[in-house]
């Protein structure tokens, strides 16, 4: 059994510096510090244009994560609008994040001419591993948590963050670290398919890690108990996680095929 310690790290000046933050931002990190190795090795791009891209993808990506969000529970944020600012109180959807991520990319090749493709198989290998990281801030939070359990790895939920239907139960299945185990497994088999050259073709890459991400995230939605929205019975992600499924296989053929024919 394991508990979160606090979601405060310490406070300096009356301000409180959140254990979220300071993950995020080391999870940010080091998926540049990873994306960049990659691109000079596998993508023969040049030194830092990992770090010249991230700014494009850290904004545009916490716009649309932050904005996926709070769509995904407007009836809070239409009561209390300026909660949508107050990113320290986390709420970041990864599908919003992957969508303003991408305009990010889009962006930034066409302003250095640089092939979209390789800049987002690029992207992916830092990706998957800061999701990893990421993912920890959630267990300071609180939340991302799933349903009651008594498993030796059971996570402690305080009453306060604990869902209405479940406040009479103390333990909980830490889906948190479940998906952060998937992303990692998911960076693991994308360095495989690169260090033995088996995706040879530009844009393959990211499509396999949307069809592994996805799979990862319908499991991990099968535990969770948090979803505000539904869809054809369906939690949101579980709904979007099976569309982008179906259009990544559809993408991969069509990539492959196209490549084949030239």
């Amino acid at each position: 059994m394991f508990a979160s310690p606090s979601q405060i790290i310490f406070t300096v000046f009356g301000i409180d510096i959140y254990y979220y933050g300071l993950i995020m931002a080391v999870a940010i990190a080091i998926s540049i510090f990873a994306a960049d190795l990659a691109g000079v090795k596998y993508f023969n791009l040049k030194k830092d244009t990992a770090v010249d891209l991230a700014p494009y993808i850290i904004i545009l990506g916490l716009i649309g994560a932050r904005l996926y969000y709070c769509v995904m529970d407007y009836s809070f944020y239409l009561r209390f609008p300026t909660e949508i600012l107050a990113f320290r109180h986390g709420g970041l959807s990864i599908h919003g994040a992957i969508i303003g991520g991408f305009f990010g990319i889009l962006l930034y090749a066409k302003r250095h001419n640089i092939p979209l493709k390789k800049l987002c198989d690029m992207s992916v290998i830092g990706l998957s591993l800061g999701q990893a990281i990421g993912r920890w801030g959630n267990f300071f939070n609180s939340e991302a948590y799933g349903s009651p359990t008594n498993l030796p790895w059971k996570l402690y939920i305080a009453p306060q963050y604990r869902q209405i239907p479940f406040l009479d139960n103390e333990y909980f299945h830490p889906a948190f670290l479940y998906e952060s185990i998937l992303d990692l497994f998911i960076f693991c088999i994308l360095l495989y398919l690169l260090k033995t050259a088996k995706n040879k073709r530009d844009g393959n890459l990211t499509l396999v890690y949307l069809i592994l991400y996805s799979i990862a995230r319908i499991i991990v939605e099968s535990i969770r108990i948090d979803s505000v929205r539904y869809i054809l019975g369906l939690p949101v992600a579980t709904f979007i996680s099976i569309c982008i499924i179906f259009t990544a296989v559809l993408l991969l053929i069509k990539n492959n095929i196209s490549q084949t024919e030239r």
